[in-house]
């Protein structure tokens, strides 16, 4: 009566690689002996990744059902970034909703995480007020993060 859930599962479902060392060997070992074992498994295993494509061919024939959680589209960002602002924070009236959902097809989890350290950067100003120029500086952090990284003109 368990739930097996392995998140970033692409690390451990990869594909098997060829045999040039002896690591690569030991691997692919693990690999088919994880295979074995999930297929003998009667109970429920979901598997997280954001690298379906990394995933072994012989794991992925296995799965039985897949559930794409794609980005939010722009109506979504606009509700995330308005709700997600902490209730006692003041903000800005510069603070431009309409802009930052258009501009930016990011995930929930990066819009949060840009809130929370922008809040953080409102809160150490001297007049703790919440203001665009504090968002789009944790914005342009959370970007870097995952590789991109934007021209001054692609945020306003």
């Amino acid at each position: 009566m368990a739930i097996l859930f392995f998140d970033e599962a692409d690390v451990l479902f990869s594909k098997r690689t060829e045999i040039k060392e002896s690591n690569d060997k030991y691997s692919n070992m693990e690999i088919a002996f994880l295979l074995q074992k999930m297929e003998e498994y009667e109970g429920v295993g979901i598997l997280a990744t954001n690298y379906l494509q990394n995933f072994d061919s012989a794991f992925r024939r296995r799965i039985s059902d897949i559930i794409d959680f794609p980005l939010p589209d722009e109506k979504l960002r606009r509700q995330m970034w308005q709700s997600m602002i902490p209730s006692k924070l003041p903000v800005s009236d510069e603070l431009d909703f309409d802009f930052l959902a258009k501009q930016f097809e990011i995930s929930g989890c990066m819009i949060k995480n840009a809130l929370i350290y922008a809040s953080f950067l409102a809160a150490e100003a001297s007049e703790p007020l919440l203001t665009m120029k504090q968002i789009l500086k944790r914005l342009s952090h959370e970007l870097e993060k995952s590789g991109k990284k934007l021209s001054p003109g692609e945020y306003g």
